[in-house]
């Protein structure tokens, strides 16, 4: 007997005695009041044996004979039905030889008889983390948010950011247009407050790549990509001797990304950090 099977008779013999109503009972058992009723009466006549199912521990009555597995299996073990996964092997058992068992029948029996051996099941590559860089300067995202961070109180505003990947320090500013010269304002700024990085993280915007121009119609399949012109502010990077890795996805640029989303989650609230600065006066915003 098990332990469910004692919690279960201390309830019967509680509405045995009517010390709690059947209703009660079946509640706490989770069972309909009928059977309830069923099984305090089994109580009365059985005793205790009758919280214990009557097929427990005998074969069940749906069970596949025994010989109907060896002779399944003999057929299978001909030359003729090797390579036969549980699938087709199942299908082949009914069509040509009258024994309809499911696949997962055959399957059982293949792999007790050594005719099949299950498939591991193929575990998705987790996701891994890109770690921080280690020291300040040695890699820095930089990206632009169209957020209405005016709330429709003024004009369209851009906030261009500057986000270092091993501390989060943030350099930002609010501009009027995500342009090539307020890009190129802002990277100006950052050197002289901070120093040149070894090397910038953004997107694949045209700011900062040029794009290969092709027809609409042209597919583009076997040629190879011709090396481009930089950008104005991929020329400057060269010239300061500042790498530049475009990143595949808005996910990898997770600490700037992050920190647009959270600085515009309340009302009036301004990116954390210093160096945002007044559009219309260019003066730093304390």
């Amino acid at each position: 007997m098990t332990q469910a099977d004692r919690d279960r008779l201390v309830t019967l013999r509680k509405a045995k005695k009517r010390l709690i109503t059947q209703r009660q009972a079946a509640e706490e058992l989770k069972l309909s009041v009928r059977q309830v009723k069923r099984l305090v009466y089994a109580l009365k006549k059985r005793g205790d044996k009758a919280v214990i199912h009557g097929l427990r521990g005998k074969p069940s009555n749906q069970r596949i004979a025994k010989t109907v597995e060896e002779e399944a299996m003999q057929i299978l073990s001909a030359d003729l039905y090797q390579g036969f996964g549980p699938t087709l092997a199942s299908e082949y058992l009914a069509d040509k030889h009258d024994i309809e068992v499911s696949k997962e029948t055959v399957r059982q029996w293949m792999i007790r008889a050594k005719l099949w051996r299950g498939q591991k099941q193929k575990v998705n590559a987790v996701h891994v983390w890109r770690p921080r860089r280690s020291r300040f300067g040695e890699l820095v995202q930089w990206d632009t948010s169209e957020h209405d961070w005016l709330e429709g109180r003024g004009e369209k505003l851009y906030l261009i950011a500057m986000i270092d990947d091993a501390t989060s320090r943030l350099f930002a500013r609010f501009v009027r247009h995500d342009s090539t010269e307020e890009n190129m304002k802002l990277l100006w700024h950052y050197v002289e407050k901070s120093g040149r990085p070894l090397a910038f993280y953004t997107d694949k915007a045209s700011l900062f790549r040029t794009a290969e121009k092709r027809r609409r119609d042209e597919p583009g399949v076997d040629k190879d990509p011709v090396e481009m012109p930089p950008t104005q502010i991929g020329r400057a990077l060269r010239e300061l001797g500042i790498g530049w890795i475009a990143a595949h996805s808005p996910q990898a640029k997770g600490r700037v990304e992050r920190k647009f989303r959270n600085g515009a989650g309340s009302s009036g609230e301004r990116p954390a950090g210093g160096g945002s600065e007044d559009p219309r006066t260019g003066e730093p915003i304390p």
